[in-house]
Protein backbone atom coordinates (compact mmCIF):
# COMPACT_ATOMS: atom_id res chain seq x y z
CA UNK A 1 0.00 0.00 0.00
CA UNK A 2 1.15 3.53 -0.69
CA UNK A 3 0.44 5.05 2.71
CA UNK A 4 3.10 5.39 5.42
CA UNK A 5 3.68 2.32 7.57
CA UNK A 6 3.99 2.10 11.32
CA UNK A 7 6.31 -0.89 11.42
CA UNK A 8 8.31 -2.27 8.54
CA UNK A 9 10.59 -4.93 7.27
CA UNK A 10 14.30 -4.25 7.48
CA UNK A 11 14.68 -3.26 3.82
CA UNK A 12 12.25 -0.34 4.04
CA UNK A 13 12.76 3.21 5.29
CA UNK A 14 11.29 3.39 8.80
CA UNK A 15 10.13 6.87 9.73
CA UNK A 16 13.74 8.02 9.96
CA UNK A 17 13.98 11.51 11.33
CA UNK A 18 15.39 13.89 8.72
CA UNK A 19 15.98 16.60 11.36
CA UNK A 20 14.83 19.24 8.87
CA UNK A 21 13.97 21.83 11.57
CA UNK A 22 17.47 21.41 13.02
CA UNK A 23 19.10 21.74 9.60
CA UNK A 24 17.08 24.88 8.88
CA UNK A 25 18.01 26.43 12.24
CA UNK A 26 21.67 25.74 11.55
CA UNK A 27 21.41 27.46 8.16
CA UNK A 28 19.87 30.48 9.91
CA UNK A 29 22.81 30.47 12.39
CA UNK A 30 20.39 29.99 15.27
CA UNK A 31 22.18 26.86 16.42
CA UNK A 32 25.65 25.41 15.91
CA UNK A 33 25.53 21.94 14.36
CA UNK A 34 28.18 19.31 13.72
CA UNK A 35 27.53 15.77 12.66
CA UNK A 36 28.67 12.73 10.69
CA UNK A 37 25.89 10.71 9.18
CA UNK A 38 24.37 8.33 6.70
CA UNK A 39 21.07 8.74 4.87
CA UNK A 40 19.03 11.84 5.66
CA UNK A 41 20.59 12.61 9.05
CA UNK A 42 22.45 15.93 9.30
CA UNK A 43 26.20 16.22 8.95
CA UNK A 44 29.16 15.23 6.83
CA UNK A 45 28.74 11.86 5.11
CA UNK A 46 30.43 8.88 6.72
CA UNK A 47 32.66 7.09 4.19
CA UNK A 48 31.41 3.79 2.78
CA UNK A 49 32.68 0.90 4.88
CA UNK A 50 33.49 3.08 7.90
CA UNK A 51 31.74 1.73 10.99
CA UNK A 52 28.77 0.07 9.31
CA UNK A 53 25.53 0.39 11.28
CA UNK A 54 26.56 3.78 12.66
CA UNK A 55 23.73 5.94 11.31
CA UNK A 56 24.38 9.29 12.92
CA UNK A 57 26.54 11.03 15.46
CA UNK A 58 26.36 14.73 16.15
CA UNK A 59 26.01 17.68 18.47
CA UNK A 60 23.96 20.84 18.49
CA UNK A 61 24.57 23.93 20.59
CA UNK A 62 21.59 26.23 21.01
CA UNK A 63 22.74 29.32 22.92
CA UNK A 64 19.16 30.48 23.46
CA UNK A 65 15.66 28.95 23.40
CA UNK A 66 14.57 28.03 19.89
CA UNK A 67 11.38 28.55 17.90
CA UNK A 68 11.50 24.98 16.52
CA UNK A 69 11.41 21.43 17.79
CA UNK A 70 11.78 17.98 16.30
CA UNK A 71 8.57 16.21 15.31
CA UNK A 72 7.58 12.84 16.74
CA UNK A 73 9.63 10.20 14.96
CA UNK A 74 11.38 6.87 15.20
CA UNK A 75 14.99 6.16 14.27
CA UNK A 76 16.75 3.53 12.19
CA UNK A 77 18.44 2.18 15.28
CA UNK A 78 18.85 2.64 18.98
CA UNK A 79 19.52 6.27 19.89
CA UNK A 80 21.56 7.60 22.81
CA UNK A 81 21.57 11.31 23.59
CA UNK A 82 23.40 13.21 26.30
CA UNK A 83 22.54 16.73 27.45
CA UNK A 84 25.90 18.35 28.14
CA UNK A 85 24.50 21.77 29.06
CA UNK A 86 21.17 23.53 29.56
CA UNK A 87 17.73 21.99 29.57
CA UNK A 88 15.08 21.06 27.03
CA UNK A 89 11.78 19.23 26.78
CA UNK A 90 11.68 15.58 25.71
CA UNK A 91 8.80 13.21 24.94
CA UNK A 92 8.67 9.43 24.49
CA UNK A 93 5.53 7.36 23.91
CA UNK A 94 3.31 10.23 25.03
CA UNK A 95 5.21 10.92 28.29
CA UNK A 96 7.12 14.14 28.83
CA UNK A 97 10.37 14.98 30.62
CA UNK A 98 12.42 18.11 31.13
CA UNK A 99 15.99 17.08 30.37
CA UNK A 100 18.67 18.78 32.43
CA UNK A 101 22.47 18.82 32.30
CA UNK A 102 23.82 15.29 32.63
CA UNK A 103 20.68 13.47 31.50
CA UNK A 104 21.03 10.49 29.17
CA UNK A 105 18.21 9.24 26.94
CA UNK A 106 17.89 5.81 25.34
CA UNK A 107 15.19 5.19 22.73
CA UNK A 108 14.55 1.99 20.77
CA UNK A 109 13.71 1.96 17.03
CA UNK A 110 9.97 1.52 17.64
CA UNK A 111 9.60 4.27 20.25
CA UNK A 112 8.06 7.51 18.99
CA UNK A 113 9.90 10.42 20.57
CA UNK A 114 10.91 14.02 20.06
CA UNK A 115 13.23 16.62 21.53
CA UNK A 116 11.42 19.89 22.08
CA UNK A 117 7.83 19.88 23.23
CA UNK A 118 7.10 21.94 21.30
CA UNK A 119 10.39 23.86 21.12
CA UNK A 120 14.05 23.30 21.96
CA UNK A 121 15.47 24.96 25.04
CA UNK A 122 18.91 26.51 25.34
CA UNK A 123 20.99 23.35 25.29
CA UNK A 124 24.03 21.47 24.07
CA UNK A 125 22.98 17.95 23.07
CA UNK A 126 25.13 15.09 21.74
CA UNK A 127 23.51 12.13 20.00
CA UNK A 128 24.41 8.75 18.59
CA UNK A 129 22.31 6.29 16.54
CA UNK A 130 23.42 2.69 15.99
CA UNK A 131 21.38 0.38 13.77
CA UNK A 132 21.03 -2.98 15.50
CA UNK A 133 18.97 -4.37 12.61
CA UNK A 134 15.59 -4.36 14.35
CA UNK A 135 12.37 -2.46 13.73
CA UNK A 136 10.08 -4.49 15.99
CA UNK A 137 10.51 -5.33 19.69
CA UNK A 138 10.42 -9.10 19.13
CA UNK A 139 13.26 -9.21 16.57
CA UNK A 140 16.80 -10.36 17.49
CA UNK A 141 19.39 -7.60 17.81
CA UNK A 142 22.51 -7.58 15.67
CA UNK A 143 25.26 -5.37 17.08
CA UNK A 144 27.96 -4.14 14.67
CA UNK A 145 31.18 -6.13 14.27
CA UNK A 146 33.30 -3.12 15.26
CA UNK A 147 32.16 -3.44 18.87
CA UNK A 148 34.80 -5.46 20.68
CA UNK A 149 32.62 -6.48 23.63
CA UNK A 150 32.59 -10.19 24.36
CA UNK A 151 29.45 -11.96 23.09
CA UNK A 152 28.15 -12.68 26.64
CA UNK A 153 28.46 -8.98 27.48
CA UNK A 154 26.57 -7.90 24.37
CA UNK A 155 23.93 -10.51 25.11
CA UNK A 156 23.51 -9.08 28.59
CA UNK A 157 23.34 -5.50 27.27
CA UNK A 158 20.74 -6.52 24.70
CA UNK A 159 18.71 -8.20 27.42
CA UNK A 160 18.81 -5.07 29.57
CA UNK A 161 17.78 -2.80 26.67
CA UNK A 162 15.05 -5.06 25.29
CA UNK A 163 13.32 -5.62 28.60
CA UNK A 164 13.45 -2.16 30.11
CA UNK A 165 12.20 0.85 28.16
CA UNK A 166 12.98 3.58 30.67
CA UNK A 167 14.03 6.43 28.37
CA UNK A 168 15.74 8.91 30.72
CA UNK A 169 18.71 8.25 33.02
CA UNK A 170 21.20 10.30 34.99
CA UNK A 171 24.53 9.65 33.29
CA UNK A 172 27.53 8.77 35.44
CA UNK A 173 30.99 10.29 35.10
CA UNK A 174 32.23 7.61 32.69
CA UNK A 175 29.34 8.14 30.29
CA UNK A 176 29.70 11.91 30.49
CA UNK A 177 33.42 11.59 29.71
CA UNK A 178 32.72 9.36 26.68
CA UNK A 179 30.26 11.84 25.19
CA UNK A 180 32.67 14.72 25.82
CA UNK A 181 35.36 12.86 23.85
CA UNK A 182 32.95 12.30 20.98
CA UNK A 183 32.04 16.00 21.04
CA UNK A 184 35.72 16.97 20.85
CA UNK A 185 36.38 14.51 18.03
CA UNK A 186 33.54 15.96 15.95
CA UNK A 187 35.00 19.44 16.41
CA UNK A 188 38.61 18.59 15.57
CA UNK A 189 38.51 15.87 12.91
CA UNK A 190 36.96 14.87 9.59
CA UNK A 191 35.18 11.49 9.32
CA UNK A 192 37.73 9.89 7.02
CA UNK A 193 40.59 10.63 9.45
CA UNK A 194 38.84 9.54 12.63
CA UNK A 195 37.93 5.88 12.36
CA UNK A 196 40.38 4.59 14.97
CA UNK A 197 39.49 7.13 17.64
CA UNK A 198 35.78 7.01 16.86
CA UNK A 199 35.79 3.21 17.15
CA UNK A 200 37.65 3.42 20.46
CA UNK A 201 35.35 6.07 21.92
CA UNK A 202 32.17 4.26 20.85
CA UNK A 203 33.39 1.03 22.41
CA UNK A 204 34.20 2.85 25.63
CA UNK A 205 30.72 4.36 25.65
CA UNK A 206 28.98 1.03 25.12
CA UNK A 207 31.00 -0.53 27.96
CA UNK A 208 30.16 2.41 30.23
CA UNK A 209 26.46 2.09 29.38
CA UNK A 210 26.52 -1.63 30.04
CA UNK A 211 28.20 -1.17 33.40
CA UNK A 212 25.84 1.64 34.43
CA UNK A 213 22.73 -0.38 33.63
CA UNK A 214 24.12 -3.46 35.39
CA UNK A 215 24.87 -1.46 38.56
CA UNK A 216 21.35 -0.10 38.76
CA UNK A 217 19.72 -3.54 38.98
CA UNK A 218 16.88 -2.28 36.83
CA UNK A 219 13.57 -4.18 36.78
CA UNK A 220 13.16 -6.20 33.59
CA UNK A 221 9.90 -7.07 31.84
CA UNK A 222 10.11 -10.01 29.44
CA UNK A 223 6.80 -8.92 27.90
CA UNK A 224 8.53 -5.97 26.24
CA UNK A 225 10.19 -8.22 23.65
CA UNK A 226 7.20 -10.43 22.85
CA UNK A 227 5.12 -10.59 19.70
CA UNK A 228 2.10 -9.43 21.71
CA UNK A 229 4.01 -6.30 22.73
CA UNK A 230 4.78 -5.61 19.08
CA UNK A 231 1.08 -5.89 18.18
CA UNK A 232 0.19 -3.65 21.13
CA UNK A 233 2.53 -0.97 19.79
CA UNK A 234 1.06 -1.26 16.30
CA UNK A 235 -2.50 -0.95 17.59
CA UNK A 236 -1.55 2.02 19.78
CA UNK A 237 -0.16 3.88 16.77
CA UNK A 238 -2.89 2.87 14.34
CA UNK A 239 -5.14 5.88 15.19
CA UNK A 240 -2.44 8.16 13.74
CA UNK A 241 -2.93 6.63 10.29
CA UNK A 242 -6.67 6.08 9.95
CA UNK A 243 -6.79 7.60 6.48
CA UNK A 244 -4.72 4.71 5.10
CA UNK A 245 -6.68 2.00 3.31
CA UNK A 246 -5.91 -0.72 5.82
CA UNK A 247 -6.88 -4.32 5.18
CA UNK A 248 -6.32 -7.31 7.44
CA UNK A 249 -3.39 -8.55 5.30
CA UNK A 250 -1.85 -5.05 5.42
CA UNK A 251 -2.04 -4.86 9.20
CA UNK A 252 -0.72 -8.38 9.65
CA UNK A 253 2.16 -7.65 7.25
CA UNK A 254 3.19 -4.55 9.16
CA UNK A 255 3.62 -6.75 12.23
CA UNK A 256 5.34 -9.56 10.35
CA UNK A 257 2.56 -12.02 11.18
CA UNK A 258 0.06 -14.17 9.36
CA UNK A 259 -3.53 -12.95 9.27
CA UNK A 260 -4.64 -15.57 11.77
CA UNK A 261 -1.79 -14.78 14.18
CA UNK A 262 -2.42 -11.06 14.02
CA UNK A 263 -6.18 -11.54 14.46
CA UNK A 264 -5.61 -13.73 17.52
CA UNK A 265 -3.37 -11.18 19.20
CA UNK A 266 -5.71 -8.32 18.32
CA UNK A 267 -8.66 -10.17 19.82
CA UNK A 268 -6.70 -10.86 23.00
CA UNK A 269 -5.63 -7.23 23.36
CA UNK A 270 -8.81 -5.39 22.31
CA UNK A 271 -11.59 -8.04 22.42
CA UNK A 272 -12.31 -7.00 18.82
CA UNK A 273 -11.32 -8.29 15.42
CA UNK A 274 -8.75 -6.15 13.60
CA UNK A 275 -11.40 -4.61 11.32
CA UNK A 276 -13.73 -3.96 14.26
CA UNK A 277 -10.89 -2.24 16.13
CA UNK A 278 -9.94 -0.17 13.08
CA UNK A 279 -13.58 0.86 12.63
CA UNK A 280 -13.88 1.75 16.31
CA UNK A 281 -10.79 3.97 16.05
CA UNK A 282 -12.22 5.68 12.99
CA UNK A 283 -15.58 6.25 14.69
CA UNK A 284 -13.84 7.73 17.75
CA UNK A 285 -11.86 10.08 15.50
CA UNK A 286 -15.03 11.05 13.64
CA UNK A 287 -16.84 11.74 16.90
CA UNK A 288 -14.06 14.09 17.99
CA UNK A 289 -14.17 15.87 14.64
CA UNK A 290 -17.98 16.19 14.70
CA UNK A 291 -17.82 17.59 18.25
CA UNK A 292 -15.04 20.08 17.66
CA UNK A 293 -15.79 21.47 14.21
CA UNK A 294 -19.15 22.30 12.61
CA UNK A 295 -17.65 23.13 9.22
CA UNK A 296 -16.86 19.77 7.58
CA UNK A 297 -19.79 17.95 6.03
CA UNK A 298 -20.64 14.43 7.17
CA UNK A 299 -19.08 13.08 3.98
CA UNK A 300 -15.90 15.09 4.54
CA UNK A 301 -15.65 13.75 8.09
CA UNK A 302 -16.13 10.21 6.80
CA UNK A 303 -13.32 10.45 4.28
CA UNK A 304 -11.02 12.29 6.70
CA UNK A 305 -11.30 9.38 9.13
CA UNK A 306 -10.66 6.65 6.57
CA UNK A 307 -14.20 5.59 5.61
CA UNK A 308 -14.60 5.09 1.86
CA UNK A 309 -18.32 5.95 1.74
CA UNK A 310 -20.65 8.16 3.75
CA UNK A 311 -23.25 5.39 3.85
CA UNK A 312 -20.89 2.88 5.48
CA UNK A 313 -19.69 5.62 7.82
CA UNK A 314 -23.26 6.34 8.95
CA UNK A 315 -23.95 2.65 9.54
CA UNK A 316 -20.74 2.07 11.48
CA UNK A 317 -21.12 5.27 13.50
CA UNK A 318 -24.66 4.38 14.57
CA UNK A 319 -23.59 0.85 15.48
CA UNK A 320 -20.86 2.10 17.80
CA UNK A 321 -22.57 5.21 19.25
CA UNK A 322 -26.29 4.53 18.94
CA UNK A 323 -26.77 7.71 16.91
CA UNK A 324 -26.34 8.76 13.32
CA UNK A 325 -23.52 11.27 12.66
CA UNK A 326 -26.08 14.07 12.16
CA UNK A 327 -27.87 13.24 15.41
CA UNK A 328 -24.55 13.11 17.26
CA UNK A 329 -23.47 16.50 15.89
CA UNK A 330 -26.81 18.12 16.82
CA UNK A 331 -26.61 16.70 20.34
CA UNK A 332 -23.09 18.05 20.80
CA UNK A 333 -24.11 21.48 19.48
CA UNK A 334 -27.12 21.66 21.74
Amino acid sequence: MAEPVIFQDRDKVYFADTCEPLKAAALRDEVQLRGWARGSYPGLPLPDGMLPQLRSIGVWDAARPQSWGLDLHCNEGIEFTYLARGKTAFEVDGKSWLLRKGDLTITRPWQFHRVGNPTIGASRLIWLIIDVDVRRPNQPWQWPDWLICAPPDLKRLTHLLRHNEQPVWQADEDIARCFTRLDTLLAEQQPAHSQTRLTLYLNELIVALMEMLARKHIPLDEHLSTTQRMVELFLAELPRYLEARWTLPDMAHECGLSRSQFSTYCKQITNMTPIEYLTACRVEAAARLLSSSPEPSITEVAYACGFNSSQYFATAFQKFTGRTPSEFRRAQAG
